[in-house]
């Protein structure tokens, strides 16, 4: 095998192949703002109109949480932790079963625009408030990491200009929520899923070519102790073990899938229930399709650099621009695949932050301001929430100016949805699943699992964990070619995961450090929906929850299930 030569830089087709997928996405926008009579109401712009069908909405929600920051931050996860990653396969199953059988059909039968509407059916007012508020701030700043991550990441790689690209991923955006509403959504998101899986398997498949098929590849990681599928490891303060995954990443997920606006928003908005379920279900075989190419390029990433890293080699600043460095190294002899690559980790972008867009506004409009200005008509309505996605697009992308601040990226992503999502997928668990919880008990159990999340989430940010939780794998150098003093062999271990804003160093480690901040980050969420839950139901006993009077439609009922079965009584009705 020949040594890495120089890296490549961008060159003129890459920027038009970028440019391509930037235009072809806002000219989605401006068809769906003529198609069909345009946005006539606030529910054509908000929910599509109830006309999808499934195709291209489980295409959409595969895209939406396929950000950039898995594009980008999956396949260094593997590098550098090995391919346990992929025992997310699994999780991805049970957290599409749950959203389609206890979620989905609650929110489905009810025809609600806002999952927050729903707090506000099944408990009160005050409930569905502080729910639309954890979302808002959690979404927001989520965005500004979603649209900051890729643009960095690139910027360092490529030279691709760093404020041009948020500017640009922020304004084209905002440009085709606002003119098409949820139908240029879906079908830009079913645009940028082709893009992303483009730019993966061209990478593969050159990776493959370089370093002589995937079985050498396979070879390489498995001497490099890199296929550590089993670690049955039961131990909740190791990042990433089988329970951790399973147990965690299903928590984790549901928050995301089971009652995050902007996923729910998409398959409520299906022409029928069953179209509905069949988006999840068909969304799956996408997540994992999704995976299974980050994993390989993971895999890819190691046998290419298993001898030479480049990040502690010093030619990378950060884990999140492997990636980039992996494409200019191979494909720089074919002009416009590398700029493919960065319209896949873009599209990743585009489709999340335009989910993001689009929710924000339908959560404002319905919780915010249909409630109480109730003489509007639906075609103010309709101006108000473009406006509303103008304004959001705007505060998302000062939010990316802010991240700019801030640390590791996929963490601090999936962290904020874990502190955040833990407790809202309590609140909602609690609603559904809990026929006698009320809403004292909702308020209660919600802030008690705000308030702890929060203290795990931000005392693991000020003070992370040990090397021997995270358990990174051993990276070589010795395969470098250059000629740099030897001191810097040293750094591999030394190297904390997170540098984050608020970090302490060489501080007198307490048992509190070393047990409860240590958590595997994907155990956030699990801790703060089972104390919302947990405290929810003995503060809703105690004030005399088994008295009220419900409405049979806002719980999980038997027929629920059971209506899955129809299909089959009806012949084919």
């Amino acid at each position: 095998m020949d040594k890495p030569r120089v890296i490549g830089t961008f060159v003129v087709w890459d920027y038009v192949v970028f440019a391509g997928m930037l235009v072809i996405s806002a000219v989605i926008g401006i068809y769906y703002a003529f198609a069909g009579g345009g946005q006539q109401t606030s529910k054509d712009f908000l929910m599509g109109g109830r006309r999808m069908t499934a195709l291209p909405v489980a295409l959409s929600l595969t895209a939406s949480f396929m950000s950039a920051v898995t594009v980008l931050g999956t396949p260094s996860e593997v590098y550098r932790f090995g391919a346990i990653f992929s025992i997310f396969a699994f999780t991805y199953f049970f957290v599409v079963v749950i959203s389609a059988e206890v979620f989905l059909p609650v929110f489905y039968k009810l025809g609600i625009t806002s999952t927050y509407e729903y707090l506000e059916l099944r408990f009160n007012k005050c409930v569905r408030l502080c729910g639309t508020a954890l979302f808002i701030v959690q979404t927001i700043l989520y965005t500004g990491i979603v649209i900051y991550a890729p643009a960095l990441a690139l910027n360092q790689v490529t030279g691709f200009d760093l404020w041009g690209a948020v500017v640009a991923t922020g304004v084209v955006c905002t440009f085709y929520c606002t003119l098409g509403g949820l139908k240029a959504v879906i079908w830009t998101d079913v645009f940028q899923v082709g893009i992303m899986v483009a730019g993966f398997v061209s990478v593969i498949i050159q990776a493959a070519v370089i370093q002589g098929g995937i079985s050498t590849i396979l070879n390489d990681a498995y001497n490099g102790g890199r296929l550590n599928f089993w670690n049955f490891n039961p131990n909740p303060l190791q990042r990433h073990t089988f329970w951790t995954i399973i147990i965690g990443g299903t928590f984790t997920w549901t928050s995301i899938y089971g009652v995050n606006q902007s996923q729910v928003q998409r398959y409520i908005s299906c022409k029928s229930r069953f179209q509905a379920k069949l988006s999840l279900y068909i969304n799956l075989v996408g997540l994992w399709a999704i995976l299974t190419c980050s994993v390989l390029c993971g895999l890819a990433l190691y046998s290419r650099y298993r001898d030479c890293d480049p990040w502690t080699a010093n030619k990378v600043s950060a884990p999140d621009q492997l990636m980039p460095y992996l494409v200019l190294d191979i494909l720089q002899d074919y002009p416009g695949l590398p700029g493919l690559f960065v319209a896949c980790a873009y599209s990743g972008t585009l489709s999340t932050v335009s989910s993001s867009i689009n929710a924000l506004a339908a959560v404002t409009v319905e919780d915010l301001i249909k409630p109480y200005f109730r003489s509007l008509s639906e075609k103010s309505l309709s101006w108000i929430s473009q406006g509303m996605s103008v304004l959001y697009g705007a505060l998302c992308i000062g939010m990316a100016a802010l991240a700019s601040l801030m640390g590791a990226l996929l963490q601090a992503a999936l962290s904020i949805f874990g502190m955040v999502g833990g407790p809202l997928t309590g609140l909602f668990a609690l609603g559904i699943l809990v026929p006698f919880a009320n809403s004292i008990g909702a308020l209660v159990g919600l802030m008690a699992g705000f308030v702890i999340s929060l203290w795990v989430g931000i005392g693991a940010q000020i003070y992370p964990p040990l090397p021997e939780r995270m358990m990174p794998l051993h990276l070589d150098i010795y395969g470098c070619n250059s000629t740099y003093n030897e001191t810097n062999l040293m750094t591999t271990t030394e190297r904390p995961f997170t540098t984050s804003v608020f970090q302490t160093h060489n501080v007198q480690r307490t048992p509190l450090m070393d047990n409860w901040y240590s958590l595997s980050y994907l155990y956030f969420s699990t801790v703060g929906t089972l104390v919302t839950l947990l405290v929810g139901i003995l503060v809703s006993l105690s004030t005399g929850g088994r008295k009220q009077n419900l409405d049979p439609r806002c719980i999980l009922t038997k027929e629920d299930f059971l209506s899955n079965f129809d299909i089959f009584k009806k012949g084919h009705g």
